[in-house]
């Protein structure tokens, strides 16, 4: 049996962290929930990463790494209105096929609400840290016209919220959108 790395353990925690953290948020997720998901014991975990505040950022920074990465390749050698609907088809795939990550987006949302209200930057530092970097991903395949990265940012949290709600496809909440941003039978569960 080939035993893995501190490294491969630590990767193997965060994907256990977002399911999850995208399942049960931060304060209904346990260490122990995770420990178990991933085979190791509660304080291997806490070798891994200092405690719970510390493995939800790290599952935090690997979504929005991992959207910023989906982003970017969908966009690349495009600019303008074909990045625009390259990036949305990409997201609308990435969502129906692991709903997991839209779910996690939404959990690090409402850990930072939370925690801002009791008094804690840290989780809103980080994700707004995550955020600009989403932003400026997003920027510059639009054509750094910051209207046109702030309307299609706007309609992917409207698309979060209604995926998150579970509108189906065809549901009359979606004809506003250009169509690559349509829920399509993909989305459907």
């Amino acid at each position: 049996m080939v035993r893995m790395s501190a490294e491969e353990r630590r990767e193997s925690v965060i994907r256990a962290a977002t399911s999850e953290f995208a399942r049960g948020g931060y304060h209904g997720t346990s260490t122990e929930s995770i420990a178990q998901r991933v085979g190791v014991s509660q304080p291997y975990l806490f070798r891994l990463f200092p405690g719970k505040k510390a493995i939800f950022l790290a599952a935090a920074e690997r979504c929005v790494d991992d959207t910023i990465r989906m982003f970017t390749e969908a966009a690349e050698g495009l600019e303008g209105d074909d990045a625009l609907h390259a990036m949305a088809n990409a997201y609308t795939k990435v969502i129906a096929e692991h709903p997991e990550r839209l779910m996690m987006q939404m959990q690090m949302y409402v850990a930072v609400g939370a925690a801002e209200q009791s008094g804690d930057h840290e989780f809103g530092e980080a994700v707004r840290a995550g955020w600009m970097r989403l932003w400026d991903a997003i920027h510059l395949p639009l054509g750094a016209d910051a209207g046109q990265t702030t309307d299609f940012l706007a309609r992917g949290m409207l698309i979060n919220c209604l995926v998150a709600m579970g509108f189906p496809p065809g549901h009359r909440v979606w004809e506003g959108m250009y169509p690559s941003a349509r829920a399509t039978g993909r989305l459907e569960k």
